[in-house]
């Protein structure tokens, strides 16, 4: 199901947008709005999935609606004028509607949205060959390479992790559980310290009673994963 606000300053182009959203099962239409400015408020206030928006509109142009929120759902233009539809593009927008709408054209749209919303929520997928020194994870719409003598950390956040590599400033963030990763993960190699954290043997420096050192960088062993963490140096924790 897609949350969905429609934004039109004109009644009928918006009861119209109205009766088209009741006509798709997978919308759920929860707020509407005549005022674009009003609409920036309910926009933060309800954070929907997906914004059906006119552009020419007193005030403010649905182009400026876009451009003022810090975090944007997916947008659909509904709008008069075909000489917007590179800003469109240019801002990401899901699709652009000239009025009158088809309703099959509508429809359409609104399966375009449905497919990013189910992949920017669907959990990474792996894609790993038998005895190969990496494997592909399915992240930012891409199945990207990530090879094993390249991580030097993971990192759990709720129901997602962060791969820190070698070489990367940023790490590679995806949906996906501790669990997951570390079953893709070789244990000659990798080693579980705490409940958030699993760390590379290559990178690992140092260890001392309570913590694992990847050169300055300080990460906490947790009660349950002392004894697999000083097995690496041959004694039992203190």
């Amino acid at each position: 199901m897609l949350r969905c606000i429609a934004i039109d300053d004109e009644d009928l182009a918006l009861e119209l947008l109205e009766d088209n959203i009741s006509r798709v099962p997978y919308l759920e239409l929860v707020a509407k709005s005549g005022n674009p400015i009003e609409a920036i408020n309910i926009i933060q206030r309800e954070k929907p999935d997906l914004v059906f928006l006119d552009i020419q509109m007193p005030g403010l142009t649905g182009l400026q609606v876009i451009q003022s929120l810090p975090n944007k759902p997916m947008f659909i233009f509904v709008t008069a004028y075909e000489k917007y539809a590179l800003d469109g593009f240019n801002l990401n927008v899901v699709d652009y509607l000239v009025k009158p709408v088809a309703i099959d054209r509508f429809i359409q749209a609104c399966n375009k949205a449905l497919e990013l919303h189910e992949l920017k929520h669907k959990p990474a997928e792996f894609v790993k060959e038998p005895d190969q020194p990496y494997f592909f994870i399915n992240a930012d719409y891409s199945h990207i390479k990530v090879a094993f003598a390249d991580i030097i950390y993971v990192e759990g956040l709720k129901d997602y992790i962060r791969i820190h590599l070698q070489g990367n400033s940023k790490p590679i963030v995806v949906r996906l559980s501790m669990r997951s990763i570390e079953e893709q993960l070789p244990a000659s190699r990798f080693l579980r310290i705490q409940k958030s954290y699993i760390v590379s043997k290559d990178f690992i420096t140092a260890i001392r009673k309570n913590s694992v050192f990847i050169g300055a960088m300080e990460l906490p062993i947790g009660d349950n994963y002392k004894e697999g963490v000083f097995a690496l140096v041959g004694k039992q924790p203190e």
